[in-house]
């Protein structure tokens, strides 16, 4: 009796699936259907960071608002009627704001991003998901702030008298576009922060250059081409100027800049996501 259960204990061995563990190359694959069976988890970390975000807050989701709508009247004020930059025939106030809805969008996502990780140091430390899932989840709760700046967007087009054309259609690509530029960049510093702890001090200079090297204050027509093509290299300038085209029909379609964008975009993505999948095996012993 006691030979036929150790024989069927050596069967039962044999049928069951065998598996390595061992530690990762230096480039190992993205794992990108991870994310999708692990989708609800990345559900609950969406909706987790939405209610942390305006928890004991004065005016909760009313932030979404006032810092871009705050931020154009500055702009309007010192570079619209101070500086009298141009704005390519479009009121001032519109001009700007159509540039800093997705801008907020994007500098919020890359923001939290780099420090998601970091601040999910017991997460980390004591159940196993795809590390993607955590920077992915603060781009896109994101989302719930654009859409509120930009129905205030929208009032302002009709208040201006700008009559919305088919060029509309094209805004789901570029709110794309800037969230596959928040994400890759906030995948290169979520990585190096987990290693760097000073990148923290340094991503707000970062984000003001940044801020400044994409024509929210200013456009991008003071350019002359091919330069306003290769200014293109920086993703959100793609992003920006695609918004105002898309919705307050700018004479100034990217054309193709908007190729440059989205190139440099996906370039910024892809080896984010690499560099993050790489490193990913130190975040437990690092965080």
């Amino acid at each position: 009796m006691l030979e036929q259960s150790k024989s069927g204990l050596a069967q039962a061995r044999e049928r069951l699936p065998e598996f390595r563990i061992g530690p990762s190359g230096d480039w190992v694959a993205l794992k990108l259907r991870d994310l999708w069976e692990y989708r609800e988890l990345l559900y609950f970390l969406i909706w987790r960071d939405v209610k942390v975000r305006y928890k004991q807050t004065l005016l909760g989701a009313a932030w979404a608002i006032i810092q871009p709508f705050m931020t154009m009247i500055i702009f309007s004020l010192f570079f619209g009627r101070l500086a009298r930059m141009p704005s390519d025939g479009i009121p001032y106030p519109v001009f700007s704001y159509a540039a800093l809805v997705p801008w907020m969008f994007f500098a919020y996502g890359l923001n939290q991003a780099a420090n998601s990780l970091v601040g999910s140091a017991n997460l980390i430390r004591k159940v196993y998901f795809p590390r993607l899932i955590i920077p992915l989840a603060v781009v896109l709760s994101g989302a719930l702030d654009f859409a509120l700046a930009f129905t205030v967007l929208l009032g302002m087009i009709f208040y201006y008298g700008i009559a919305p054309t088919a060029n509309a259609l094209w805004l789901p690509l570029f709110f794309l576009l800037a969230a596959m530029t928040s994400l890759g960049a906030g995948l290169w510093f979520s990585a190096l922060n987990v290693e760097y702890r000073d990148v923290r001090f340094a991503l707000p200079f970062f984000t003001q250059f940044w801020m400044f090297a994409t024509p929210i204050a200013y456009p991008s027509s003071l350019l002359s081409e091919p330069w306003r093509t290769l200014f293109g290299v920086n993703p959100m300038v793609g992003v920006v100027e695609g918004f105002r085209w898309a919705l307050l029909g700018a004479n100034t379609r990217p054309g193709p800049m908007i190729l440059v964008s989205a190139a440099a975009a996906a370039l910024l993505l892809v080896s984010g996501a690499l560099y993050f999948r790489r490193m990913e095996k130190t975040f437990a012993d690092l965080v």
